[in-house]
């Protein structure tokens, strides 16, 4: 999202998207979709553009992701994009860099839907601790960001959209594609809750040892994905932690199950050994023990 800049606004609107929104052309030849309110009040194709009318300027991808991006701005209320694009400001003040159009369009297009689901008192259930625990950084901005869309907007956006709105900034901040981001903290979720059901408990997330388990599989599930698992021709380890800890190790196992159920690709010894270790540490912590398992 580009700020406004009169001096450089195309002035001839090739398109008059809504009373808000016009597409024009710049002196490059790019199509730029223009942003202001009654900007496009009364004004034909090809009538000029004040350009102190203009609050906003997105210029727009190529091909069918361009007219993907001109529908979204064309069919979201104004007062929208405003909250949005006050939010993403913020959130760039925040974590101390630019996020850029991509992101902008993105809340803009799940902001929308997410008002849809309000109104139709549809909730999604989405308990992700494990994402504070992670990205706790950009969690705290997707929270400021869900509070400031909300305020603007009149309404109280459920929790869960600060988790949909900390997937939007990783895909960003982190380089994530779009689906990554989510395709992770699903299989994180699931890890966390088989070990959940197993030791019979709801973790507490926000102890140091929930943290290290959340991480270290978080890096597993890397590591597994770059074909970098770690490697050790020595299975004693492994052998000692499996007489040690037997319902941790079992534990493991099903962890280890699911993994290759999921992504075709089996854990090596050691990563099987260092599960076992951290699920061990969180059977401790659940029952009060204080042997210390650290690894």
């Amino acid at each position: 999202m580009a700020r406004r800049d009169a001096a450089q606004a195309p002035r001839g609107a090739i398109k008059v998207l809504n009373n808000n929104v016009v597409v024009a052309v710049d002196p490059q030849g790019g199509e730029r979709v223009l942003m202001g309110r009654g900007l496009a009040f009364g004004l034909r194709p090809g009538g000029d553009i004040d350009p102190a009318k203009v609050e906003k300027t997105f210029i727009l991808a190529q091909g069918e992701q361009g007219e993907r991006e001109r529908q979204i701005l064309a069919s979201a209320p104004y007062a929208v994009v405003e909250a949005v694009s006050a939010a993403v400001d913020d959130a760039e003040r925040f974590l101390g860099r630019r996020l850029g159009r991509r992101l902008v369009l993105a809340v803009i297009d799940h902001v929308q839907f997410a008002l849809e689901r309000l109104k139709d008192a549809v909730r999604i259930p989405t308990a992700m601790p494990e994402i504070r625990v992670l990205y706790p950084k950009e969690s705290a901005a997707a929270a400021r960001m869900t509070d400031s869309i909300g305020a603007a907007l009149g309404v109280v956006l459920p929790e869960e959209e600060t988790v949909f709105l900390t997937m939007h900034l990783l895909n960003v901040t982190r380089g994530m594609p779009d689906g990554a981001t989510t395709l992770l903290f699903r299989r994180v979720r699931h890890v966390v809750a088989t070990v959940e059901t197993e030791l019979g408990v709801t973790l507490d997330p926000d102890s140091a040892d929930y943290a290290r388990f959340v991480i270290h599989v978080q890096f597993l599930l890397q590591r597994l994905v770059n074909d970098a698992m770690l490697r050790n021709s020595d299975v004693s380890f492994l052998e000692f932690t499996k007489h040690t800890y037997p319902r941790s190790y079992a534990i493991a196992r099903q962890v280890k199950t699911y993994v290759v159920g999921a992504t075709g690709t089996e854990l090596t010894d050691e990563e099987l050994m260092y599960v076992t270790v951290h699920v061990e540490r969180l059977a401790q912590q659940v029952s009060g023990g204080g042997q210390d398992t650290r690894c």
